[in-house]
C-alpha cells in the first residue's frame, strides 16, 4: 500500500473532559470496538471485573482516577487510532496540554448532569489555540440531567463554538428511549435493562411509529428540540469543524456502550487525518517521503520489573521501520530505533513499521527530553511543545539514608517525565522539587516508593513566583549571593529564583536592572 494511502488512515486524537465525566470508560468502550479488548473494564473495579486498559498505575487503580496520558492504538473500519487518554484532574493539566499537541483532533466529552466543567473549559481553550477539530459526546444519558436545548446553549455560549447535533435524545434519565440520527432518519432504542439495541428506519421525525414506541409526551418535547437543531442552528459543515469554529454534537451513555459506535464512526469518516506541522524552518508535510517526529511524553517504569523508561513519538512525516538510523536533532547524534513499540496503556508490541500520524514508543536511555525532534537527516525543531513553570515547590527529605542512590535515581527519571522538575539548592543538600498542581506531589511520594523503595517526606515551601534569572554570569554571581537562600539551579543549569513574596520579587528586578527575570525556562538548544 503505498504511502499516502497508509497516512490518510491514521485518526490520532485525544478524549478530554473534566473528572468524571466518563472519560476513561468511554476509552474502554472505543478498544472493545476496535477488538483489542475482550472486556471493557470499569474505573473502581469490583473483585471479579478488570481494571480499566488504559489507567494502568497503581495508584490511578486505587483512587479512580488518570494521573497520565495513556496511549492506545487500535484499528477500527479500515482506519487506524492513535488515542490518547488524558487525565482530567487540573493537577495533571500539563501532560494533557502536552498531549493535545501530538493529536490532530479531540473529543470533548460533557457530563448531562453537570453540563460544561471548569477544566473542559480550560481544555477548550487548548483546542480553540491550536485551532483542533473536536467532536462532543454528551454522556450520562441515563441520568437526569440537564435540559438538551440548554447543554447546547451552554456549549456554544461558554466554549464559544458552534454546535451542529448529529443525533438527539428521546427521552432522559430513567425514561429516556434512545436518540434520533438526524443524518439518515433512524431511531436507536436504548434498554438499560437487556442491553440490546435496534436500528429503526423512519420516514422523518413526524413518523407516528416514534409515537408508539417512546410515548406522546416525549416525542412533543423531542420534537420541539428537533425543530430548533434543524432550523435554527447552522448545517454541518466539515470546513468549520476543521478550523475549529464548529463541533459535531452526540448523546448516548458510555457505561451502557450506547451511542458510541455511532460517534466512532463518524469520527472514522470525518475527523481529519495527520496535519501539517510548524517547524522552525518551514511547515512539514506528513506526506513527505522523509522520516520526522517529536517526542511529547516520557514514562518511566512501564513495566517496573524491567526499570525501563519509553519515550513517546508522534511522528509527523514519512514511516520509518524497525532498525532504522534517525538523526537526534538536539545532540546531533545518528540513532537507531531498535524496537518501536505501540500500545495498549502499559502493553507494549514491537512493531516493523509505522507511519504518520503514528504515536509509538521507543526505548529511552536517558537520551530523550519532552520536544526533542528526530529526523531523517535534516536538522530542525518542530514548535509548539510547551514547557510550563511550576507553581508548587516542596524540599525533599529521604527517610532512610541507605536508599540515597535510589532516591537520586528516582528523583531525576521522574522530573524527565515533565511532571516535576527537579532543583538543586545552592544552600542546601536537599532537592527541591516543582510542579504544576499539588496532586503531582501525591504521586511523586508514591512512585518513588512503590518503583524505587525510597521512602521520603516532602515538605512544602512557600513561593510567590518562580523566575529564570538571565544575563551576564558576572551579575548573576552577584545576584546568587545575595538571593542565595532563594536560588538554586533548574537540570540544565540555569539559575533559578524561587521568590517568597510579591516585594522581593519586585526589589530584585529594580536592583538588577542588568539581568532578565523570566517566568519560563529558556527554551533547549536544537
Amino acid at each position: 500500500m503505498s504511502l499516502d494511502s497508509e497516512i490518510s488512515k491514521r485518526r490520532t486524537f485525544a478524549i478530554v473532559s473534566h473528572p468524571d465525566a466518563g472519560k476513561t470508560t468511554l476509552t474502554e468502550k472505543f478498544l472493545w470496538y476496535g477488538k483489542v479488548i475482550r472486556e471493557a473494564g470499569h474505573v473502581r473495579a469490583k473483585a471479579n471485573r478488570s481494571y480499566t486498559v488504559s489507567d494502568w498505575m497503581k495508584i490511578e487503580q486505587q483512587r479512580g482516577i488518570s494521573v497520565s496520558s495513556s496511549v492506545l492504538n487500535f484499528p477500527f473500519e479500515g482506519c487506524y487510532f492513535n488515542l490518547v487518554d488524558t487525565p482530567g484532574h487540573q493537577d495533571f493539566c500539563e501532560d494533557t496540554y502536552r498531549a493535545l499537541t501530538a493529536v490532530d483532533a479531540a473529543l470533548v466529552l460533557i457530563d448531562s448532569v453537570n453540563g460544561v466543567e471548569r477544566q473542559t473549559i480550560k481544555l477548550m481553550d487548548v483546542c480553540r489555540m491550536r485551532k483542533t477539530p473536536i467532536i462532543t459526546f454528551i454522556n450520562k444519558m441515563d441520568l437526569d440531567g440537564r435540559d438538551v436545548l440548554e447543554l447546547l446553549d451552554e456549549i456554544e455560549s461558554v466554549l464559544q463554538i458552534q454546535t451542529s447535533p448529529f443525533t438527539l435524545p428521546i427521552g432522559y434519565g430513567k425514561a429516556f428511549k434512545g436518540v434520533y440520527c438526524i443524518a439518515d432518519n433512524t431511531f436507536h432504542t436504548f434498554n438499560k435493562e437487556d442491553g440490546k439495541q435496534e436500528i429503526l428506519q423512519m420516514s422523518s421525525a413526524d413518523d407516528p411509529k416514534l409515537i408508539e414506541l417512546c410515548g406522546e409526551e416525549y416525542v412533543k418535547e423531542f420534537k420541539n428540540r428537533y425543530d430548533v437543531a434543524t432550523q435554527a442552528m447552522e448545517p454541518f459543515d466539515r470546513e468549520k469543524y476543521l478550523a475549529g469554529k464548529q463541533c459535531p454534537i452526540f448523546f448516548g451513555s458510555a457505561v451502557n456502550n450506547f451511542g458510541v459506535r455511532q460517534l466512532l464512526n463518524t469520527f472514522a469518516d470525518i475527523a481529519p487525518p495527520p496535519v501539517p506541522r510548524e517547524s522552525n524552518i518551514r511547515l512539514i508535510e506528513p506526506t513527505e517521503s522523509k522520516f520526522s517526529a517529536f517526542v511529547f511524553k516520557i514514562q518511566a517504569n512501564m513495566d517496573p520489573k524491567h526499570r525501563d523508561r519509553t519515550a513517546f513519538l508522534r511522528i509527523c512525516s514519512g514511516s520509518f521501520e524497525r532498525g532504522n538510523k534517525v538523526l537526534h536533532c538536539r545532540t546531533g547524534r545518528e540513532i537507531r530505533l531498535a524496537a518501536p513499540t505501540s500500545f495498549l496503556a502499559q502493553d507494549k508490541e514491537v512493531i516493523d513499521k509505522a507511519y504518520a500520524g503514528d504515536i509509538v514508543g521507543i526505548n529511552d536511555p536517558g537520551l530523550f527530553n519532552i520536544g526533542d525532534t528526530l529526523t531523517e537527516g535534516e536538522k530542525f525543531k518542530f514548535s509548539g511543545i510547551p514547557d510550563f513553570a511550576p507553581e508548587f515547590f516542596a524540599r525533599v527529605t529521604l527517610l532512610n539514608p541507605l536508599k540515597s542512590k535510589q532516591l537520586s535515581k528516582g528523583l531525576a527519571q521522574l522530573s524527565e517525565e515533565g511532571a516535576t522538575q527537579l532543583f538543586s539548592a545552592l544552600s542546601s543538600a536537599l532537592p527541591v522539587i516543582g510542579v504544576v498542581g499539588e496532586l503531582q506531589f501525591d504521586v511523586l511520594k508514591h512512585r518513588l516508593e512503590a518503583e524505587y523503595g525510597a521512602e521520603v517526606q516532602l515538605d512544602k515551601i512557600p513561593v510567590f513566583g518562580i523566575r529564570w534569572i538571565l544575563g551576564e554570569q558576572k551579575s548573576q554571581e552577584t545576584f546568587s549571593k545575595e538571593y542565595r537562600g532563594d536560588c538554586m539551579h533548574d537540570k540544565n543549569g540555569n539559575l533559578v529564583c524561587l521568590f517568597p513574596n510579591e516585594y522581593r520579587l519586585n526589589l530584585a528586578v529594580k536592583n538588577y536592572a542588568d539581568l532578565e527575570f523570566n517566568n519560563l525556562s529558556p527554551a533547549s538548544p536544537l
